[in-house]
């Protein structure tokens, strides 16, 4: 332990002090916003609009609302994962740079080493996710805000998983990288596939029936889905008081991901979570058990 808090200040400080990494990390969500709030706004907006129950009709600022917490959820279900790839560069940049083997020449066990990064890019990801989450919260403040309490707790919390999540899933994948132009491959196809795959860009309810069966097994349609339902239940529960209910309010939530299905059976919030977390203990076990073997094949 003596030498895991030293690593993780040292990992820390490179990371922030890496004015590139720095700045890629914290202006993915801002852009996501603009870019978000700019040409998406519109789309959410007129697709919902064009499904809500004949002779509804629905405030200016419910509608504003709806499409704000659309937009914020989609943004940190993909920063949490992205944002993690961003901060987690260091890992890669030691090995390429060398700097790995003078770290392992010292008395501190690789696992320790490993760790070491885990940590510190949890604690990196998580500082520029917050700010995004206070950015959007920002947002929805301007655009209409129906958020309880309760609603950002659970955002807090979403984004504490997800910055798990993104972590556990970067830290694996990096394991066998080993080149900056392996590291700015993989970088730029996350950033373009994963908001697709996780249902952050487009509903889940909108892909073909094929496409909703394989997206189900992905811990981040969970995760998504988690965001989604979060950013978006007061603005709910002040539809079914303006009238939408029954059918008509669990066709709504259906069609914006907040309730999805495995194969026909309704994931529950508490299933969701577990999904997510188990997902985390298996991605971590499995990167710990790879540096084990490393570390056991050098002995030899």
């Amino acid at each position: 332990m003596k030498c895991l808090f030293p690593l993780i200040k040292r990992n820390v400080k490179l990371f922030f002090k890496d004015k590139a990494m720095f700045f890629t990390a914290l202006i993915t969500p801002g852009i996501l916003l603009v870019l978000y709030a700019t040409f998406l706004g519109n789309v959410y907006h007129d697709s919902f609009t064009s499904n809500l129950p004949e002779g509804v009709k629905l405030s200016d600022s419910l509608l504003d609302g709806l499409v704000g917490g659309q937009l914020m959820s989609s943004i940190m279900a993909v920063s949490c994962v992205t944002v993690a790839f961003c901060s987690n560069f260091l890992m890669v940049q030691d090995k390429v740079k060398g700097t790995i083997k003078d770290l392992r020449i010292a008395p501190v066990k690789s696992s320790v080493l490993s760790l070491s990064y885990y940590i510190a890019t949890i604690i990196s990801t998580l500082i520029i996710c917050y700010v995004a989450l206070g950015l959007c919260l920002g947002y929805i403040g301007l655009v209409g805000w129906y958020l309880s309490f309760s609603d950002i707790i659970y955002l807090i919390i979403d984004v504490f998983l997800g910055v798990l999540f993104g972590t556990a899933l970067t830290s694996l994948v990096y394991y066998f990288l080993s080149s900056e132009g392996q590291l700015s491959a993989v970088g730029s196809i996350v950033s373009a596939g994963y908001g697709f795959i996780c249902g952050a860009y487009m509903p889940i309810y909108s892909f073909g029936e094929g496409l909703q069966h394989v997206v189900s097994f992905l811990p981040g349609t969970y995760l998504t889905s988690l965001f989604r339902g979060h950013s978006v239940n007061g603005v709910l529960i002040e539809m079914e008081k303006a009238g939408i209910t029954g059918d008509g309010l669990n066709n709504i939530r259906k069609s914006l991901d907040c309730d999805i299905s495995f194969f026909g059976n309704e994931v529950s919030m508490i299933i969701k979570y577990l999904i997510i977390i188990i997902s985390v203990v298996v991605l971590v076990s499995v990167f710990v058990l790879l540096n084990y073997l490393k570390n056991k094949k050098h002995k030899i």
